[in-house]
């Protein structure tokens, strides 16, 4: 029996037998990424080149950087840099909900910019769409869903606050649609179900590493050159240019877009902003005919509850459930290694919760299990800037969501890059920063307390206590 860490609420797991018996097959490793259709690493650069444009970080967020820059100037000579493998971190590791919300969700939006919210609601719309297009144009095999989803309470205090939330969209000129608890189970056979929001239009689903690798492909299909396993390992001023090392190379770049993600050390004005949190994720064997009738399910549609430390879930192509969210793990000094891509501890929390969600799937077994490492900032959605005498630009912070928000981070991106001012540039979202987190040993004691009481909330009906209504005042935050 592994050591036992604990949870959020600073409880050590229970390791319930059926949780552990559902997890005792699962495979430490991404589902996403062990696909047969992963393509072969490309070559690391070796030598000194050129170019007009240097991506660094082959997540979303760079590839479409990349691709965008070619497509609006066929001329500019684009370089795309990996440490690792194209798709490999975050845009590899999600749930593959690719959603019109630019904001970390709606509700954050509206709390954080309530006078943009309309114009963000409609950029965001306009980016899905682009998503599609692009995916159809490309004609990239991510598997592609426009499901909708779900919003579901599961407590009565998120009932109350689901009815709030839908007023408020209601005086931007949406008119959500609201499930009641026989209507919501009739749609997903939960019995934990009590009423829902329906996004019709919202969310897609996608194969996560199909995407990244369908958008890699584009991407060479119109001149980028890209290389794997290449570690830029510092940047410099070159002139009217920027020099960037890599291991067995370099490049020298007019112009850089860092799109590095959590991985902040080659800006080190980052690290005050940006802390990074892990996630965790489990996915079930294949459904059987009978199980897929006992939870329904037949629209397909991306589920989330509205717990602070809520679980998001879906369908895959093959009829899996995915299974994440729930309890983000944060190591002191910003730390990040590999062995902490597995925490059975929560993992364990996980198994549990979706049993109980699904108590007709009682002796289901999880085939794989994982975790990963998002760049979370204080008001929880992207945040720019540019630095080297605007020769660089950086997009952080997604906190998740940043499969559909990756392409519009990537645009303003360019943007700021080109010197262009537009309706983009001049948003309030562009132009201003999150509040930096406190240096240690102050952030990993004020996250702790933050999980602590986050925790506390969800088992006392919603109520936030002295702290969190202090970081809402203060508009400093931390979420799951």
């Amino acid at each position: 029996m592994p050591a036992r860490s604990r949870l959020a609420d600073g409880s050590k797991p229970t390791w319930t037998p059926r949780a552990m018996r559902s997890l005792a097959e699962a495979e430490p490793e991404v589902f996403w990424l062990a696909d047969p259709a992963a393509p072969q690493t490309l070559p690391s650069l070796v030598g000194a080149i050129e170019a007009d444009l240097v991506v660094v970080g082959g997540g979303y967020t760079g590839l479409w950087t990349a691709l965008q820059a070619k497509e609006s100037n066929p001329d500019r000579d684009v370089v795309l840099v990996e440490a690792a493998t194209i798709g490999w971190a975050a845009s590899g590791r999600n749930g593959g909900f690719c959603a019109t919300s630019l904001t970390h969700g709606e509700a954050n939006g509206l709390d954080r910019f309530p006078d943009e919210f309309d114009t963000l609601d409609r950029l965001g719309r306009d980016n899905l769409d682009g998503i599609e297009d692009t995916i159809n144009r490309y004609k990239i095999d991510a598997e592609f869903e426009r499901t909708g989803e779900l919003d579901i309470a599961v407590e009565d205090w998120q009932v109350e606050e689901l009815n709030e939330f839908a007023r408020l969209l209601a005086e931007h000129g949406t008119e959500p649609v609201l499930l009641d608890r026989e209507q919501t189970q009739a749609l997903v056979h939960s019995p934990t179900y009590l009423a829902s929001r329906y996004d019709a239009d919202g969310v897609a689903l996608v194969h996560p590493a199909k995407l990244a690798w369908g958008l890699r492909q584009a991407c060479l299909d119109l001149g980028v050159r890209i290389h794997e396993h290449t570690e830029v390992t510092k940047i410099t001023s070159d002139g009217a240019g920027l020099a960037l090392r890599c291991p067995f190379g370099s490049i020298r770049g007019r112009r850089v877009a860092l799109a590095t993600n959590a991985f902040t050390s080659l800006l080190r004005r980052l690290g005050n902003y940006i802390v990074p949190v892990y996630d965790y994720v489990l996915v079930t064997e294949p459904l059987s005919a009978e199980q897929r009738i006992a939870i329904g399910w037949e629209g397909r549609q991306g589920l989330a509850d509205l717990g602070n430390q809520f679980r998001y879930y879906r369908l895959t192509a093959d009829n899996r459930i995915l299974w994440g969210g729930y309890d983000v793990v944060y190591h002191y000094g910003n730390r990040i290694r590999a062995e902490q891509d597995q925490r059975l501890a929560t993992q364990a929390a996980l198994a549990e919760q979706f049993l109980t969600t699904f108590p007709q799937l009682e002796g289901i077994r999880f085939t794989h299990r994982w975790g990963g490492v998002i760049d979370t900032c204080s008001r929880f959605t992207t945040f720019w800037g540019l630095a080297y005498a605007d020769r660089l630009a950086y997009a952080v912070g997604y906190t998740g969501l940043g499969v559909g928000a990756s392409r519009f981070g990537a645009r303003v991106m360019l943007d700021l890059l080109d010197g262009v001012e537009n309706e983009r540039t001049r948003l309030a979202m562009v132009r201003t920063k999150p509040i930096p987190f406190p240096p240690e040993p102050f952030r990993y004691a004020g996250i702790q307390l933050t999980r602590w009481s986050i925790d506390r909330a969800d088992r006392n009906g919603g109520k936030r206590n002295l702290w969190l209504r202090t970081l809402d005042k203060v508009g400093l935050g931390f979420e799951s």
